[in-house]
C-alpha cells in the first residue's frame, strides 16, 4: 500500500460504523467548545453568530449552512458521498444534542477542560469519519476544491477559516482563548492521534 492510501476498514458495517461514530463525536466535540464559553473554532464562530441572528439553534445552522456549503461543490467539480451526505444531516444534530445534555462549566477550570476535551474530541473524529472512506465533509470539499484550482493547502485553508472567522465574529459569534486553542492544536492533535488511528 502506498503511504497516500487511504485505509479501509475491511467491511461496510464497520465502515458505517467508523463514519456515524465519528460524525456523533464530532458533534459533541462542537458543543463541548461552545458550551466552554471561551471561544469557538472559526467555522461555529460563524455558525454561532448565524444563530445569533437568526434566534435558530447552532445545530441548525451548521445543517442549513453544510447544505448550502454544497452548492459551491458544483463549480469546484467536487463529488459528494455518504460521508458528506451524513455529515450535513448529522453533525448539527449531535451538536445541538450535546448541548441540551452538558452541564454549563461553573469556573474558569472546568471550562479548560471542556476545551481541552473538545479539541481532542474533534481530532478523533475527523481521523474515525474521514478514515471510513466515505467522502469528504462539506466544508473540507471547498478546501480540496481549492486545492484543485492550483492554491496551497494552507493557504486554502487559511482563507476559508479566516473568512468565517471574521463573518461568524461581525455577526456576534463568541472568538477568545479556546478559538486560538483549537486553531493551534487541532492540526498537531490529529496528526498525533494518526500514531493509534492511521488513515494510510
Amino acid at each position: 500500500m502506498s503511504e497516500t492510501t487511504v485505509a479501509r476498514p475491511h467491511s461496510f458495517p464497520v465502515r458505517l460504523l467508523r463514519l456515524f461514530g465519528g460524525l456523533a463525536l464530532y458533534g459533541f466535540g462542537l458543543a463541548l467548545q461552545v458550551e466552554s464559553g471561551l471561544g469557538n473554532g472559526p467555522w461555529d464562530v460563524f455558525h454561532q453568530g448565524v444563530a445569533l441572528r437568526l434566534g435558530l439553534t447552532i445545530g441548525t445552522v451548521i445543517t442549513l449552512v453544510g447544505a448550502l456549503v454544497m452548492l459551491l461543490w458544483i463549480p469546484l467539480k467536487q463529488k459528494p458521498g455518504l460521508g458528506t451526505i451524513s455529515n450535513v444531516l448529522l453533525v448539527g444534530v449531535f451538536a445541538d444534542l450535546g448541548l441540551y445534555l452538558l452541564p454549563t462549566p461553573g469556573g474558569l477550570a472546568v471550562q479548560a477542560i471542556y476545551v481541552g476535551l473538545a479539541v481532542v474530541t474533534v481530532a478523533l473524529a475527523t481521523l474515525f469519519y474521514i478514515g471510513a472512506g466515505m467522502g469528504a465533509g462539506p466544508r473540507d470539499g471547498i478546501m480540496t476544491g481549492l486545492i484543485r484550482l492550483g492554491l496551497s493547502v494552507r493557504l486554502s485553508r487559511f482563507l476559508i477559516e479566516a473568512t468565517m472567522l471574521a463573518a461568524g465574529w461581525l455577526l456576534g459569534g463568541q472568538v477568545g482563548v479556546g478559538t486560538v486553542v483549537f486553531a493551534l492544536a487541532i492540526g498537531p492533535l490529529t496528526q498525533l492521534f494518526t500514531r493509534w488511528f492511521p488513515l494510510t
